[in-house]
C-alpha cells in the first residue's frame, strides 16, 4: 500500500469529518467502492461532508489499497485519505478503535463520524446538524429516523407489545412513534472521545433524518432499495445536479443521440440521418451561455459536417474509435476543459468509458442497458428526440443559478 497521509499535528480543525472505509466487506463484496448511481458508493458520503461549509477537513481512513485509491480520485475539496491500523479493520473490530487511532493522530476539537454506507446523507443534513450540536450544547449528537411501528418482544412462548397497548391500539397519524438510529452521522467531542472511549456520551442529542434514509447497505436487498431511492430522489431534482454546476463543455455522441439510431437511405443509396431541430435550439443556448460543445463520434460522414456547422458546434471530432483515450489527450492540450467540468451524455458501450470519467453523463431513455447503468441521469426522451436538449436546459438552469 502507497504511504498514507497522515493528518497535520501543527493544524487544528475546530470540526472534522472522519470516514471509515475498511476492505473486506462480506455481506457486498468491494461495497465501498462498488458503483452507486454511477459513482463510487464511497463517493456520496465523502461529497456530503465536503460540501458542508461548517467542516474544516475531511479524513478517509482504510486499510484497502483499491479504496485508497478511488478515495484519492474522487477530486473533492478537503479530502484527505489515512492509513488504517489493520487492527481497527478486522470483523470484530469497533468503529471506536478506528476513530480512537486516528484520534491520536490528529489535532481537533469535534469529530463527525460519517459512514459510507449511507449514500442519501446530505450536507444540508450535516450543517443543520452540526449547528444543533454547538448552539446546543451537547456533549454528543446522532442522525436517527422516525419510526411509527408497533413493537413486541418474544420470550420464546408469550408476546409481548413494548410501545403501545393493544386494547387501545392508536391511529398511526395519533402515534408517536420511536426514534431510531440510522447509522449515517455521530457528532462528538475529541475530550468525550477519549474520557469515554464511545462515540456517544454525555447529555446526547439528535438530528432527524427523512425515513429513506434508514436502511444501511448491509445486504443486497438494502442496495437495490437505496439505489432505486437515490434515483427518484435525483430524478426529483432535476437540473441542480452538483455535477453541473461547474460544467463548461457538453460532449455528445451523435447515432442515438442527436439521431434515433436508425439507418435511412435515398432510392440512389445515399444516406440520410434524422436530427431534432429542438436539439439544435440547445446548442444555441449553451453557446450563449458560455459552455462549448463537443460532437464526437465513431462515424465519419459529411453529412455529419454539415450537421455540426448548422448547429455551430465548437468542436467536431469524427471518426474515434477511444473515445477516452482521445479526451484523455484533448483535456492535457487544452487545460481549460477537463473531465471534472464536462457533461456527456452517450448511448452505447463505446461511451462507456468516457462517461463513467465525465462529472455528469446522461443517457437517452431508450439507449443501451450498459449506458444506461453507469449514466448519472437517465433522459426522459430518447435519442433524436429532444434528450440532448433536456440535458441543455438541465446545464442553462445551473448556470443561472
Amino acid at each position: 500500500m502507497k504511504k498514507s497521509k497522515e493528518p497535520n499535528s501543527k493544524e487544528k480543525y475546530k470540526i472534522v469529518a472522519f470516514i471509515p472505509a475498511r476492505g473486506g466487506s462480506k455481506g457486498i463484496k468491494e461495497k465501498n467502492i462498488r458503483s452507486f448511481c454511477a459513482k463510487p458508493l464511497l463517493y456520496w458520503a465523502t461529497l456530503a461532508a465536503s460540501d458542508c461549509g461548517l467542516i474544516d477537513a475531511v479524513y478517509i481512513a482504510t486499510d484497502d489499497e483499491k479504496i485508497a485509491e478511488t478515495a484519492q480520485s474522487l477530486n473533492l475539496p478537503k479530502v484527505n485519505v489515512l492509513g488504517r491500523d489493520p487492527a481497527t479493520a478486522t470483523d470484530t473490530a469497533s468503529t471506536e478503535s478506528a476513530m480512537l487511532d486516528f484520534a491520536s493522530k490528529a489535532d481537533f476539537e469535534n469529530i463527525v463520524l460519517i459512514q459510507a454506507t449511507s449514500p442519501l446523507l446530505e450536507a444540508s443534513d450535516l450543517t443543520e446538524a452540526i449547528e444543533k450540536y454547538i448552539c446546543e450544547d451537547y456533549d454528543s449528537l446522532l442522525s436517527v429516523v422516525e419510526q411509527k411501528r408497533f413493537l413486541w418482544s418474544y420470550d420464546g412462548k408469550y408476546a409481548r407489545a413494548l410501545n403501545y397497548d393493544p386494547l387501545h391500539r392508536p391511529r398511526r397519524q395519533d402515534f408517536a412513534g420511536q426514534y431510531v438510529e440510522n447509522g449515517a452521522f455521530y457528532i462528538t467531542g475529541k475530550k468525550s472521545l477519549l474520557k469515554t472511549k464511545c462515540r456517544i456520551s454525555g447529555n446526547t442529542g439528535m438530528y432527524v433524518m427523512p425515513e429513506d434514509t434508514y436502511f444501511e447497505l448491509d445486504e443486497p436487498t438494502d442496495w437495490l432499495i437505496t439505489e432505486q431511492l437515490m434515483t427518484a430522489r435525483r430524478k426529483a431534482q432535476v437540473g441542480v445536479f452538483r455535477e453541473l454546476s461547474n460544467s463548461n463543455l457538453l460532449i455528445c455522441d451523435v447515432d442515438g443521440v442527436l439521431t434515433d439510431a436508425g439507418m435511412y437511405y435515398s432510392e440512389d443509396g445515399n444516406e440520410l440521418k434524422k436530427f431534432n431541430a429542438r436539439d439544435g435550439k440547445g446548442f444555441e443556448l449553451l453557446r450563449n451561455a458560455g459552455i462549448k460543445t463537443m460532437l464526437l463520434t465513431s462515424e465519419k460522414t459529411d453529412l455529419l459536417r454539415r450537421r455540426a456547422e448548422k448547429i455551430k458546434a465548437d468542436y467536431l471530432y469524427s471518426g474515434i474509435k477511444d473515445k477516452k483515450a482521445f479526451l484523455d489527450g484533448f483535456f492535457q492540450d487544452n487545460i481549460e476543459f477537463s473531465y471534472e467540468k464536462t457533461a456527456y451524455i452517450g448511448d452505447d458501450v463505446n461511451d462507456i468509458e468516457a462517461m463513467t470519467q465525465a462529472a455528469f453523463s446522461a443517457a437517452p431513455a431508450d439507449g443501451h442497458e450498459a449506458a444506461r447503468k453507469i449514466a448519472t441521469y437517465i433522459c426522459k426522451n430518447n435519442g433524436g428526440q429532444g434528450c440532448v436538449r433536456e440535458i441543455c436546459d438541465m446545464l442553462i438552469k445551473v448556470s443561472e443559478e
